[in-house]
């Protein structure tokens, strides 16, 4: 295809994908990414990652922090445990099914925490290269768009509450963009359960990053801070505790969803056929092991 009417495509998908819902935006993407390519790759990763976390930080201009406080409260359990039990497991099947280990270990904690984030964080810190590091993200992408798509109508087929749903989806999905898409495709209580329980398990990167030193004896490496979180959190106190515009912070929110549709379709381009064919068998079988054992335990206790 000629590069003029492949950027053109990809620039008619992009401002279509502000105006559909987060799901299909993802869909938008991948089909470019499988179909005719999409232009500026390097751009389109490390544009996705800043207009995510702009996403979460304007989504906090419509929560109000007791609210927030009580849904992480109710998850904070769950999160603890599938903390925990997630990274045991992983590791155990990892070696089970004969996988290197630290692939093994960067699925699980990507499974475990946060997605790609926490693998980001992580892999410098246990010296995984390229091919360890793109299998893992590979995998979990894979897994994030899939459950994109199948979380909320499971939700309504099973009568989950908005309550149920944003919990269940914050534990058994990986990506922060695939829980506050999920959220959002759900209902509004669900976005902000979801997220907040969301952010709060990604707080565990830190003692992850500290955990991973220790059993990797690696030393002087540095961790990634997820700032945004910070920023998620201060702008839920000025929603909560300022007189602020109703109409700002509502804008703010309406700006928030539809940076975050456009978020997933650059993620969504990021996917390509030979990304696929790399995650190969045993690690792709691992990682969907471990996401179906979670989304099922955590289904199993919320509803």
């Amino acid at each position: 295809m000629k590069p003029t009417l492949q950027k053109i495509l990809y620039w008619g998908c992009a401002v279509a994908a502000l105006w559909v819902a987060p799901a299909v935006a993802l869909f938008l993407g991948i089909a470019l990414a499988v179909t005719f390519g999409a232009p500026y790759a390097k751009t389109n990763k490390k544009v996705s990652k800043y207009l995510l976390q702009a996403s979460v930080v304007g989504l906090g201009f419509g929560m109000n922090l007791h609210s927030a406080l009580a849904a992480g409260k109710e998850g904070m359990l769950f999160t603890i445990v599938s903390v925990i039990g997630v990274m045991i497991l992983g590791v155990s099947l990892g070696k089970l099914l004969k996988v290197n280990p630290k692939n093994a270990y960067l699925i699980s904690s990507g499974t475990a925490i946060c997605g790609g984030s926490a693998i980001a964080a992580v892999a410098p810190i246990i010296d995984a290269d390229d091919n360890d590091t793109s299998l893992a993200l590979a995998t979990i992408f894979i897994l994030n768009a899939v459950a994109l798509f199948v979380f909320p109508p499971i939700g309504e087929a099973l009568g989950l509450t908005q309550q149920q749903f944003g919990t269940w989806a914050a534990i058994a999905i990986h990506d922060t963009s695939s829980v506050v898409g999920a959220g959002a495709a759900y209902g509004e209580e669900a976005l902000q359960v979801a997220t907040t329980i969301k952010l709060t398990r990604a707080l565990w990167i830190f003692p992850l990053a500290l955990a991973s030193v220790l059993v990797f004896k690696s030393k002087g490496k540095k961790v990634a801070i997820p700032w945004f979180i910070l920023f998620f959190i201060l702008a839920m106190v000025a929603n909560t505790y300022l007189p602020l515009p109703e109409a700002m912070t509502q804008g703010i929110v309406f700006v928030a969803k539809k940076a975050l549709s456009l978020t997933l379709f650059l993620i969504g381009c990021g996917l390509s056929l030979e990304a696929i064919k790399k995650v190969g068998a045993k690690p792709l079988v691992l990682g969907v092991l471990l996401w179906i054992l979670i989304s099922v335990v955590t289904l199993f206790v919320v509803f």
